[in-house]
């Protein structure tokens, strides 16, 4: 569940192992760039943090940090 923290949404994630976290990482990675929107990450084997916010507008959360959130969500 992705929480509002500090005017960001925040989630972490937990993997089996570091492949599949990093694996994960990548698509999140191509879902960034293809919205123009990229995420602060935190990757430690197989934890994953993920916090948006956006900085256009003086880093708070916005429309496009939802739909980032809603894009990643569907990758679990």
């Amino acid at each position: 569940m992705w929480e509002e923290k500090n005017n960001k949404l925040v989630k972490n994630f937990i993997f089996k192992d570091f492949i599949s976290a990093f694996s994960f990482l990548s698509k999140v990675a191509l879902i960034s760039e293809k919205l123009d929107h990229h995420p602060e990450i935190l990757n430690v084997y197989n934890k994953v943090t993920i916090k948006l916010s956006t900085h256009d507008i003086g880093n708070k959360v916005s429309k496009k940090d939802f739909d980032l959130a809603k894009a990643i969500d569907k990758l679990i």
